[in-house]
């Protein structure tokens, strides 16, 4: 299964950081208002699709969570020489910043440069230390009263990126969490048959605290939830076997828990043997840190839901470059439809 790399390129190279979701929102809108039987959006601007189920007289729910924030920064400052100090949006490894581009999302968008004090100037003690996101500076080559003119303090930035493919793999800004919104817009426009109402719900504010997710589960009440995310694949250099997390080229990966979720051992136990059932290659994910949207799906509805996640494996989290397998990107798209088509064919009953 090839998948539409013109479309996740576009996905992820568009704007879109926790609270300034608007550019990713409206070219959502537009690719899923003829595919799905009913659109809405929310008071925070969450994104709600929906495909009425077929076998449903109970009127039971679905909820798929993918965010269409991305980690980015907002001004908080511009100093007399036109240089812009802020603050950020999620979170950031303060030494993948060195020397990067950034677009300032002013009056017009502005290519800015990541800078920070020349290590030809530093002292022999400041080498040795870790850099700190205070030690940063947005240097958009311009005078201060230009700036001034084009840049107010509260406008968001993100990282400036386009999508590339690298062998099997694609690499750009905002693979977290685009590849999900991406997965999530492909599996709704390929559903044709499904057991009950499925709300595919593209969500804001996940970075900076599973924000979106929890009102849009609060208002939807969901039986059945999964998550849609990114995670990490330690499958690299000096990584121990009891590190890797995920491995890229192993398959869409079933949570079993993250830092916010511990998922529900039936899903667990029913995606598998639904990947298995349709041949789709698989693997588990165990992740001691962070969160996911996953969160707010299980616990934010009246009763709970019966809730787990697809994740996909994605190397250099939370850079400036992040990189997923195209393979496993199918995969993922694979295991989510045939999930959302046979969930009545398990016995949820037995505890």
């Amino acid at each position: 299964m090839s998948i539409n790399v013109e479309l996740l390129k576009k996905t992820c190279e568009v704007a879109g950081a926790p609270g300034f979701e608007e550019r990713v929102r409206n070219m959502v809108i537009q690719k899923m208002k003829p595919v799905v039987d009913d659109l809405q959006v929310d008071n925070m601007g969450n994104v709600i699709t929906i495909k009425k189920g077929s076998k449903n007289p109970d009127g039971k729910k679905v909820m798929i969570a993918a965010h269409m924030d991305e980690i980015g920064f907002i001004v908080t400052h511009i100093d007399d020489k036109g240089f812009v100090r802020f603050h950020t949006l999620g979170g950031f490894d303060p030494k993948t910043l060195t020397a990067q581009r950034v677009v300032v999302h002013g009056r017009k968008d502005l290519v800015g440069v990541m800078g920070s004090k020349p290590i030809h100037v530093m002292s022999a003690e400041e080498r040795t230390k870790n850099p700190k996101i205070t030690d940063y500076f947005i240097d958009l080559g311009m005078q201060a009263d230009e700036v001034k003119e084009l840049v107010s303090l509260g406008d968001p930035i993100t990282r400036e990126r386009e999508l590339i493919e690298m062998g099997s793999c694609v690499n750009c800004k905002s693979i977290d969490n685009r590849v999900s919104v991406f997965i999530l817009m492909e599996t709704m426009r390929q559903l044709e048959n499904v057991p009950y109402d499925v709300y595919g719900v593209f969500t804001v504010q996940e970075e900076v605290g599973l924000r979106g997710a929890s009102v849009a589960a609060h208002h939807i009440n969901p039986d059945f939830g999964f998550g849609l995310d990114t995670t990490i694949a330690f499958d690299l250099p000096g990584a121990q076997p009891h590190e890797r997390v995920t491995a890229l080229g192993d398959g869409a990966a079933i949570k079993v828990l993250d830092g916010s979720t511990i998922c529900d051992y039936r899903m667990v136990d029913y995606m598998k043997k639904t990947a298995d059932k349709h041949g789709i290659k698989w693997q588990l994910e165990i992740l001691p840190a962070g969160g996911t949207d996953t969160a707010g799906v299980q616990r934010m509805g009246k009763q709970g839901a019966i809730a787990g996640a697809v994740s996909i494996p994605t190397r250099h989290l939370h850079q400036v470059i992040e990189m997923a397998d195209k393979e496993d990107i199918a995969a993922c798209i694979r295991l989510l439809k045939a999930c959302l088509e046979d969930l009545d064919q398990y016995d949820w009953m037995h505890w």
